[in-house]
């Protein structure tokens, strides 16, 4: 925790009436898991506020669309910054503007106050659970639930934390299955197209604790000696202190250190990547997409013009969201890309006939933009990276197509929180920097048409439970009753792969 202000945050965040309803939800975080135009056509919303006047109670209360305090001079005044810019800060900036996209990945990223930088603890469950000991899956959450409190336990017993953001992944939960499921996918494959002429490289995109690196490293070196003996892995981690700890994961046993000439973690983002690897190689990228920062776009409703969200923070910490027909050049460029690439339809907020939209708009409280859409452009540029610095690569990349208790919009996220071990969906972005989780579902019909166009490489899209039926060895996970937690707990995730 940061200060006693940070508890008096989540405080009245947890007793505020509207999140009254959430004390009932498990405490297993799972991670699956009309308003004013200004004078330059900007639109404003309410923003939260965030100080330590106890005595008022709308510290967490989102303000309505409908009265939105005027904040246009403000929007006129201050600077127009990017999350590259704010880096370096050690303190969430206040009097300035930046795109949604940009406010998420600071949200995010931040190397001093962001979520993945700061809060986040990955839960590893100890031992590998034996399933075909286990008589159904109720039995499985019985014991994924003792281990999640003994894991907390341990942990409050050295640093007592009420705000922990911890959550699981299957690599931890289903290890070593899940990974071997990975590895078998990867030495098929280069087996086929690779071996012996090229090496085996693995590049792997966030990796937590390297639990997943490990699994497949062990698997390689213990079933393909000769693969294993051409094998690079290397690791892009943009957090420092989950670099820091996979490097001590890799170094913690005699079997986990043999792997040591083989790994590379390289502690930088994908996005600041500047070198050329001209060679064949595999990327995974599995449950990132969902993290990446997205940009909110509204549309007039009766020209059908797009605007661009931008998030105003004022002097006290509040924060705005306005809207302005000046697209910057990587929302633009998402749209045309998005326009010529689907072949399929798509979600959209003009999806509607523009007859019902006019009839709607012309309600009483009725907004004068449709809901927002989030637009996944740190996606795009993500693509833009693989294509100029990875000519050769085979992406295998895992995330959810639908979320549930997302807040308003298409295509928007789930953003959420815990404090005292609960779980805690909110319905704004717009929150404290850095103590929240913000993950977006992935329209894989979309993104595959993109890929394939900014590419030129053509891919298959599976669910979850099709690819781990074609890779894992499923009879490993399956309990007495013949259930399988593998193939049942990511029903809503799908697999993208290169072909």
């Amino acid at each position: 925790m940061e200060s006693p202000i940070v508890s008096q945050l989540f405080r009245q965040l947890f007793c505020h009436r509207t999140c009254s309803r959430l004390r009932s939800h498990s405490s297993l975080p799972f991670r699956i898991a009309g308003a004013q135009w200004a004078q330059s056509r900007e639109f404003s919303s309410g923003g939260t506020r965030y100080d330590d006047d106890s005595r008022r109670e709308s510290h967490w209360q989102q303000r309505t669309d409908l009265f939105p305090l005027d904040k246009s001079k403000e929007f006129e005044k201050y600077p127009m910054v990017t999350s590259d810019g704010l880096r370096s800060r050690k303190e969430r900036p206040k009097r300035v503007k930046m795109l949604m996209r940009d406010f998420i990945e600071d949200s995010l990223y931040n190397p001093n106050y962001g979520y993945f930088s700061k809060q986040v603890v990955i839960f590893t469950p100890g031992a590998p659970f034996d399933f075909n000991s286990m008589h159904d899956e109720p039995e499985f959450y019985k014991l994924l639930g003792q281990r999640y409190t003994a894991f907390e336990d341990e942990l409050d017993a050295e640093r007592p934390n009420d705000a922990r953001q911890l959550w699981h992944t299957p690599t931890e939960l289903f290890r070593p299955y899940y990974g071997e499921a990975i590895a078998r996918y990867l030495v098929t494959n280069y087996k086929l197209s690779h071996h012996p002429y090229h090496d085996l490289i693995i590049y792997e995109m966030g990796a937590g604790n390297g639990t997943l690196m490990l699994n497949i490293l062990d698997y390689i070196r213990d079933l393909h000696p000769e693969v294993y003996a051409r094998t690079k892995f290397k690791v892009i981690e943009i957090s420092s202190s989950l670099a820091s700890l996979q490097a001590s994961e890799l170094n913690r046993s005699a079997s986990s250190r043999g792997h040591t000439e083989r790994v590379e973690i390289i502690n930088r983002s994908i996005f600041d990547w500047t070198t050329y690897d001209p060679s064949p190689c595999y990327f995974l990228a599995l449950e990132v997409f969902d993290n990446f920062a997205h940009d909110s776009i509204r549309y007039d409703p009766f020209t059908e013009e797009p605007l661009q969200g931008t998030v105003l923070i004022d002097n006290n910490g509040d924060f705005y969201e306005f809207y302005t027909p000046a697209l910057d050049p990587v929302a633009s460029r998402f749209l045309r890309v998005r326009n010529a690439a689907c072949s399929r339809p798509f979600n959209h907020p003009l999806k509607s006939p523009r007859l019902m939209r006019n009839i709607k708009s012309r309600l009483p409280f009725a907004g004068n933009l449709t809901v927002s859409e989030y637009i996944p452009t740190r996606l795009m540029q993500f693509f833009d990276v693989l294509h100029a610095h990875f000519p050769l690569h085979r992406l295998l990349t895992s995330d959810f197509h639908t979320l549930p208790e997302t807040i308003k919009g298409i295509n928007a996220p789930v953003v959420q929180t815990r404090y005292q071990r609960r779980t805690v969906p909110v319905s704004t972005p717009l929150v404290q920097q850095g103590y929240f989780d913000i993950l977006f579902p992935t329209d894989f019909a979309v993104i595959e048409d993109i890929y394939r166009a900014m590419t030129g490489k053509l891919t298959r899209v599976l669910p979850h439970e099709d690819f781990l039926r074609r890779w894992a060895y499923v009879e490993d996970t399956q309990t007495r009753s013949g259930e399988n937690p593998l193939l049942s707990w990511y029903a809503n995730a799908s697999v993208m792969t290169t072909v």
